[in-house]
């Protein structure tokens, strides 16, 4: 196949893109990445021989890199809310109360998911959260286009400004992380549900043992 068209920034999406439907694809296939099948001609023997064994948990990859996003996020909103910007007091075109306080609040939810992901046992109530989270800011958005306003999402504060990136840009990049976390949770969500009903479908052992199955 001939990629020769493709520069270099071509190339660096193609991989995000590629790794995102990678860890998806790890995520609905059963959580863990579990390489020792015999086909593996095409990934070479030095490869091999690295990741023979190698098993990862892909929910728990998916869950800590939650936590990290939606920690970023927090801290930038709760920085950006303790500022003494005009803006924060102009009001929400959707929700109708200050940017500042729509800040201090999604950046204290954000903490405490993010708390939870990495910290907490109950994976399905992590990517509950997640989900539940990603699902809120996806009917936001589109809250936003309905009421007719269509700026770059403040979803990053201030920081935008410190790491000089343009409004635009950061807009484009939270849909992409919104899109990737919304799908991976509820991927995830799918992947402990089936878990679960297949675990419910085994027959006890001890009624194995005893012969009453």
């Amino acid at each position: 196949m001939d990629i020769s068209f493709l520069n270099g920034a071509d190339l660096t999406e193609w991989s995000v893109v590629e790794s995102l439907l990678i860890i998806l694809a790890l995520l609905f296939n059963g959580g863990q990445l579990n390489m020792h099948n015999s086909n593996t001609s095409r990934i070479g023997t030095k490869r091999l021989k690295t990741y023979k064994h190698m098993r990862m948990p892909i929910n728990q990859l998916f869950r800590w890199s939650a936590g990290l996003l939606f920690l970023v996020t927090a801290i930038a909103k709760l920085v950006s809310a303790s500022g003494s910007a005009r803006i924060l007091q102009n009001p929400d075109p959707l929700l109708g109360i200050s940017f500042r306080t729509v800040f201090w609040i999604v950046g204290g939810i954000e903490t405490i998911i993010a708390l939870f992901c990495f910290f907490g046992k109950r994976r399905a109530l992590q990517s509950g959260l997640i989900a539940w989270l990603c699902t809120n800011f996806v009917i936001y958005r589109l809250g936003l286009t309905w009421v007719g306003y269509h700026k770059p999402c403040s979803c990053l504060g201030n920081l935008t400004d410190a790491l000089h990136i343009s409004p635009e840009t950061a807009d484009t990049a939270m849909k992409i992380v919104l899109g990737y976390l919304l799908i991976s949770s509820y991927t995830s969500l799918f992947w402990l549900w089936k878990q679960n009903r297949k675990s419910e479908s085994k027959p006890p052992a001890a009624s194995i043992a005893s012969g009453t199955i």
